[in-house]
């Protein structure tokens, strides 16, 4: 009596087993149908330059006037720059140059970011366009419209929308008529939009090409020009220039210090060398 039902134990044992596989056949099938997701693609960068040796010397010779008549141990400490604090030397390095000249002190900085995407759906060039995007709308631009030519950029000049506010890129043919029609713009009116340009042959040493987005330097860049606060004897101007290459996003800042409250930097000039030495710093990453 006990023996039977003991093989009736087995069957039934069996029976389970067969529905189980079954059961996880279906569902295997179920789920082949089901979409799979791509990572998306890493950054181009997966280091960063040496930043206090990403500058070339004859470029900071040029950037720190004063600095090539130091005596030998001075210009080499000039030169050589102070290294940012960093936690993570893969992630955010930078690099600050200062020289002191009997007219003016000039400092430099630049700084260089990889961003890395930990979401698999984000790459890390999508994200990094995320970082130098909140950098461009702190300094009060918009890149709704792509900037293109100079020229191009002129002829749309009417057609452009009027700028609102502070905060908001304006048209070309204004940002130029500011440039010209105010000796010492304030930030807020130094945020217009215009396309990077050479100096005009009667623009005087205050004077410079207001905020703007820059063709032709990267991804995606712009420029901000901060002349002096209004009301501050100190005729202290800064330019910084960002850009971003792929999942890295550069920051360059140059600014002059007049000895005397009397003198007053020439912001075009500023500009300008902040601008190339942001375009060596991107063909340098290119390489």
């Amino acid at each position: 009596m006990a023996y039977v039902p003991g093989v009736a134990l087995l069957a039934a044992l069996v029976v389970g087993c067969s529905a189980g596989a079954d059961g996880n056949a279906n569902g295997a099938d179920s789920k082949a149908g089901s979409p799979t997701v791509t990572p998306a693609p890493p950054g181009k960068y997966l280091t960063l330059p040496a930043p206090c040796r990403a500058v070339p010397r004859s470029m900071l010779k040029d950037l720190l006037p004063g600095a090539a008549e130091l005596p030998g141990d001075q210009q080499d400490k000039v030169f050589r720059g102070s290294a940012a604090v960093t936690y993570d030397t893969d992630r955010k390095v930078g690099c600050s140059w200062k020289s002191d000249a009997p007219s003016a002190t000039r400092s430099l900085s630049v700084d260089f970011e990889r961003v890395v995407s930990y979401d698999p759906a984000v790459s890390d060039d999508d994200r990094a366009d995320t970082v130098y995007a909140k950098k461009e709308k702190a300094a009060g631009l918009s890149s709704s419209a792509t900037p293109g030519p100079p020229d191009e950029k002129d002829k749309k000049g009417e057609e452009s929308e009027t700028s609102e506010g502070s905060g908001k890129a304006e048209d070309p043919a204004d940002a130029d008529a500011d440039a010209t029609g105010s000796a010492e713009p304030s930030p807020s009116e130094s945020s217009g939009g215009s396309t990077d340009g050479t100096p005009g042959s009667s623009s005087s040493p205050e004077e410079a090409l207001p905020s703007r987005i820059l063709d032709n330097l990267g991804d995606a860049a712009f420029l901000q020009d901060l002349p002096k606060q209004a009301g501050s004897p100190a005729q202290h101007h800064t330019v910084s220039v960002v850009f971003r290459t792929s999942n890295v996003v550069v920051t360059v800042r140059y600014a002059e210090q007049p000895a005397l409250i009397t003198q007053v930097p020439d912001g075009r000039e500023l500009q300008e060398k902040a601008q190339a030495l942001a375009r060596k710093l991107a063909e340098t990453l290119s390489e």
